[in-house]
């Protein structure tokens, strides 16, 4: 004979909500269900005292997982790769900023390693007119290269990693920083630095900025020294 199960916990669920996240389970990009239960003592099967509230959880669309709420934490792929973007892109106008524009091979530099971030379209003008609104802005920025004269327009500022672009590049950077691996930090550092040494040597200004972009993705100062060092050394 087939034992029967008396008594029992039952828990029915409802969705309240639907979204996309990144399922742990299936490791990418999947919708989800946000669902709530009721947890009901039952008798041979009949739900009848309350047990009280079960969730809220996230159901995956696709293998049925079960997680909390923080798994919405964990940017999707698409998220992540637009904040690597934007990360990229802000680093980028701030050694500019630091470092002037009136070098061909910064001016090339920087523009190439935007476009192989995601900004396909990313031109050099659009970089400099970005650069020229945020010299407005902040009324300062270093060895602004003159597009029409094609020279330097001579504005030096004192302080070309002030509080504003400081907080701009932890505000990019810092939420990124725990969903990259080690190595993947380190490789935007290093991209940092190629800019600031496609015209010779860092200068003062660029050091700083690059020093906060290590402090803003969680790198240790001696890791950020070594690292701009390694860069300096041709392979």
């Amino acid at each position: 004979m087939h034992k029967m199960c008396v008594m029992g916990v039952r828990t029915s669920w409802r969705t309240v909500a639907d979204g996309e996240f990144f399922c742990p389970d299936c490791g990418g990009d999947r919708n989800y269900l946000r669902r709530a239960g009721r947890r009901r003592l039952t008798v041979l099967g009949i739900p009848l005292l309350s047990r009280g509230a079960a969730g809220p959880v996230l159901e995956c669309s696709a293998c049925h997982g079960r997680f909390g709420l923080d798994a919405l934490d964990h940017p999707t792929t698409v998220r992540l790769s637009a904040m690597l973007r934007d990360a990229v892109h802000t680093m980028t106008l701030a050694l500019l900023a630091a470092g002037g524009t009136a070098s061909r091979a910064v001016r090339d530099t920087a523009v190439t390693t935007v476009r192989a971030s995601g900004f396909a379209d990313c031109s050099e003008d659009q970089l400099l007119t970005l650069l020229a609104a945020l010299a407005a802005d902040t009324g300062r920025l270093t060895g602004t290269y003159d597009t029409v004269t094609g020279g330097d327009c001579g504005h030096h500022g004192l302080d070309p990693c002030g509080t504003a672009l400081a907080i701009e590049l932890h505000e990019s950077l810092e939420p990124l920083a725990p969903h990259l691996a080690p190595v993947g930090r380190e490789s935007l550092l290093l991209q940092g630095a190629r800019i600031a040494l496609a015209d010779g040597s860092y200068t003062p200004a660029e050091r700083e900025v690059l020093t906060t972009v290590g402090a803003a993705l969680m790198l240790r100062p001696a890791d950020v020294n070594r690292l701009l060092a390694a860069a300096r050394t041709p392979s």
